[in-house]
C-alpha cells in the first residue's frame, strides 16, 4: 500500500453538488467526503488521519502529482492532467446536481500513449471508523455498515486487498473507463447506475448556465466567477444556508489545538454573503439566504444562536474524534462547534443589516418579518450593555468588545432605516436615542487617544482586526483621523510578512495556546478601507498580494502562514471567497459593497 499522504492544504480542490463536496489532491485522491449532507459523518476521512481513515485513489500506477488541473470554465468540473513516460492520462471528477441519489462520477480518458492505472477504494463510514461488509453484487461493488451504504460501478475489474478495493487497468488513448460511487441508505434498494459520460455533460452545462447570470465585468473576472461558483457550492440547495467551509478541524496553526468544525453557517457571514451574491445579480440565491437567516433566528430573541445547521438546526453539540490523528497530527479533530452557545453582540446588528439591505435590492418582506424584528430589537435594548464573547469566539472571560458595541449600533441604525424607507407608522425616536448613546460610548471607552486607535475592548490596549468593519458599516467615515488612525495602526502592528492578524494571539485574549496564521478575510477589510478613504495604490497593492495565494485552481483557505508559504484553516473558506468577491467589486468602481453598505455612494 502507497504512503501516508501529508498533501499541504492547496493541493486540494472541491467538486460538489450544492449540498455536500468532495475533497479532492492533486495525486488523484478523494481525502474528503461527507454524505448526505456537508455536516454528515465522512466516510473518506484521510484528510484528518490516515490510510484506515478512508480515501479513493484513481492515479498512475507510478503515482506522482498532476501535470496540470483545472475546471472546466465555470463549472464545478475537475480535471486533473498526469504525464507518464509511457504517455498521459486525464481524470474527469464531478458530482451530479442531485436529483434523488448522491453521485461521484470519475472518467479517465486516455490522452497519448497508455498508461497502467491503479485504482484504490477504501470506504470508512463514521469518520474513518467503521469499515463496512463489502460484497459483489450485480457486478456492483456494495459497502453498507449500519444506516449508510455506497456502490461502485465500473468497467474494471475489482478485487479486495487488506479491506481495500482495489483494480488495476490500462488506459490508451482515446480510452474512456468510468467510475461512479453512489451513496444511498442501506434499507433502500441499490439505485441504478448513472451513465457517467452524460452526467459530466449535464454537470457541466448546469453550472455553465449558473455562472452565466453573473453580472460582473471589471478585472479579476476569473478569480470573481471562481469565488461566486466557490460560495455556491458551500451552499446547501434545499434551504439556502451558506456554510463556512466544507471541512472540520484543518488547523489554524500547525501541531495547534485551534481546529474547528466549520460546516456550519454564521450569522455574521449574513451581510458579507448578501452583498457577493446581490452584486453579482443572484437575487434568488440571496433571497433564499435571506430567508434561510429568519428561519433559523425565528424564535425567543435571548436565544438566538452565533450559528446554525445547514437547515437551521440549533444542536450543534462539539465532541472530540479521537481515532483521527488530525491533519499533519493537529489534534484534537473536532465535530460539532461549541461555540454556538456563546453570546456573540454583533450577530444582532448582522441580522438588522441583512434585512436593510435585501429591502435596498426589492427583495419583497416576509410577511412574518416585522414582528420578529421588533421582538429582536427590544431584546437588543438591553442586551448591548453586556460584555459578550466576540466575533472571534473567544473561549475565556467575556469582554466589552468595541466591535460588538459598534454592531449592536448598527442594529439600531438598520431599524430605524427600515422603518423610515417602508413609511412604518413607528415611533424611531427611543431607537434613535439608543443609537447615539452607543456611537458616543464607543467613541469614549473604545478608543486611545493618545494611540489614535480603536482598541479591542473597553478599557484594553489591545488592537483587533474586526475595528477594520467601523466605516465599512458606516459607523464613521472612512476619511475621519480615527478612522485613518486605526487602519494605520492595525497595519503598523497586526500586519505580518505583508498580511493582517485577527490580534495578538499571544496577549492571551482567546484563551487558546499562542500560534494562527493570518486570518484573510481581515487583510481584505483593510484593502476595502484604504479603498473607502482615496488610498487606492495602497488598496490595490494589498488586493494583488491577496489573490496570488489562491491555488492553482482558483481556490483559497481561511488562513495563511507567510513564513512557511502555506494555507491554514478550513478549505476553502467561504467567507475568503466573498471578501475576494466585495473588495474586487470595491476596486472596480465607486459603488463597490464597502461603498454602498458604509454609506458613502450615492445609491445607498
Amino acid at each position: 500500500m502507497e504512503d501516508e499522504r501529508s498533501s499541504l492544504i492547496e493541493d486540494y480542490a472541491i467538486i460538489g453538488d450544492t449540498e455536500t463536496v468532495a475533497v479532492v489532491a492533486n495525486d488523484g485522491s478523494i481525502d474528503w467526503f461527507c454524505a448526505p449532507r456537508f455536516d454528515s459523518g465522512a466516510c473518506f476521512a484521510r484528510l484528518l488521519g490516515n490510510n484506515d481513515n478512508g480515501f479513493w485513489k484513481i492515479a498512475p500506477v507510478e503515482g506522482g502529482r498532476a501535470s496540470r488541473r483545472s475546471y472546466r470554465e465555470g463549472t464545478l468540473v475537475l480535471e486533473t492532467d498526469f504525464e507518464t513516460p509511457t504517455g498521459s492520462v486525464r481524470i474527469t471528477d464531478c458530482m451530479p446536481i442531485r436529483d434523488h441519489n448522491i453521485n461521484i462520477v470519475r472518467r479517465c480518458t486516455g490522452l497519448s500513449g497508455s498508461v497502467d492505472m491503479r485504482m484504490d477504494l477504501s470506504i470508512r463510514f463514521d469518520y474513518g471508523s467503521v469499515v463496512p461488509w463489502v460484497r459483489n453484487i450485480d457486478n456492483q461493488i456494495v459497502a453498507i455498515a449500519g444506516p449508510e451504504a455506497l456502490c461502485l460501478s465500473t468497467p474494471v475489474e475489482i478485487k479486495g486487498e487488506r479491506f481495500h478495493n482495489v483494480a488495476k487497468f490500462t488506459v490508451n488513448e482515446g480510452d474512456e473507463v468510468p467510475f461512479v460511487l453512489t451513496w444511498f441508505q442501506s434499507h433502500h434498494t441499490i439505485p441504478k447506475t448513472i451513465d457517467a459520460n452524460k452526467a459530466i455533460a449535464e454537470t457541466t452545462v448546469w453550472w455553465k448556465k449558473w455562472s452565466d447570470k453573473s453580472t460582473y465585468s471589471g478585472k479579476w473576472a476569473d478569480l470573481v466567477q471562481r469565488s461566486a461558483i466557490t460560495l455556491k457550492a458551500l451552499t446547501y440547495n434545499p434551504t439556502g444556508g451558506i456554510i463556512a467551509a466544507g471541512t472540520t478541524s484543518l488547523p489554524e496553526w500547525i501541531g495547534s489545538v485551534r481546529n474547528w468544525d466549520y460546516r456550519y453557517c454564521w450569522l455574521r457571514d449574513a451581510t458579507f454573503s448578501l452583498y457577493a451574491l446581490m452584486s453579482l445579480g443572484y437575487r434568488d440565491e440571496a433571497e433564499k439566504w435571506r430567508d434561510w437567516l429568519l428561519r433559523s433566528v425565528a424564535g425567543a430573541p435571548d436565544k438566538i444562536q452565533i450559528m446554525y445547521g445547514a437547515a437551521g438546526e440549533r444542536r450543534l453539540e462539539e465532541y472530540e474524534v479521537d481515532w483521527l490523528s488530525g491533519y499533519e497530527g493537529s489534534a484534537p479533530v473536532r465535530v460539532g462547534n461549541a461555540a454556538a452557545d456563546q453570546f456573540q453582540l454583533d450577530v444582532y446588528g448582522e441580522v438588522f443589516d441583512a434585512l436593510h439591505q435585501t429591502q435596498k435590492i426589492g427583495i419583497p418582506p416576509s410577511p412574518n418579518l416585522w414582528p420578529l424584528a421588533l421582538a429582536i430589537l427590544g431584546f437588543v435594548e438591553e442586551a448591548w450593555r453586556l460584555p459578550d464573547d466576540g466575533i472571534w469566539e473567544i473561549r475565556s472571560e467575556r469582554k466589552h468588545f468595541t466591535h460588538s458595541k459598534v454592531m449592536a449600533w448598527v442594529a439600531f441604525d438598520r431599524a430605524i432605516k427600515i422603518v423610515k424607507a417602508r413609511e412604518m407608522p413607528i415611533d424611531t425616536t427611543p431607537w434613535e436615542a439608543i443609537r447615539n448613546e452607543i456611537h458616543a460610548q464607543v467613541c469614549e471607552k473604545g478608543f486611545d487617544v493618545e494611540r489614535n486607535t480603536f482598541v479591542q475592548a473597553y478599557g484594553s490596549s489591545e488592537l483587533d482586526a474586526s475595528l477594520l468593519m467601523l466605516p465599512l458599516v458606516g459607523f464613521l467615515p472612512a476619511t475621519d483621523p480615527r478612522i485613518v488612525g486605526t487602519a494605520d495602526a492595525i497595519a503598523s502592528e497586526l500586519m505580518v510578512d505583508g498580511f493582517v492578524q485577527r490580534y495578538k494571539s499571544a496577549s492571551g485574549v482567546d484563551g487558546l495556546p499562542e500560534g494562527e496564521g493570518a486570518f484573510l478575510p481581515c487583510s481584505f477589510w483593510l484593502a476595502d478601507n484604504y479603498s473607502l478613504m482615496g488610498r487606492t495604490e495602497e488598496a490595490h497593492t494589498l488586493f494583488e498580494r491577496l489573490i496570488t495565494l489562491v491555488n492553482d485552481v482558483g481556490l483559497i483557505a481561511e488562513e495563511y502562514d507567510a513564513k512557511a508559504s502555506r494555507m491554514l484553516g478550513n478549505f476553502p473558506q467561504a467567507m475568503t471567497h466573498v471578501s475576494l468577491i466585495n473588495t474586487a467589486y470595491n476596486l472596480s468602481g465607486s459603488t463597490g459593497p464597502a461603498h454602498v453598505r458604509s454609506g458613502s455612494a450615492k445609491s445607498s
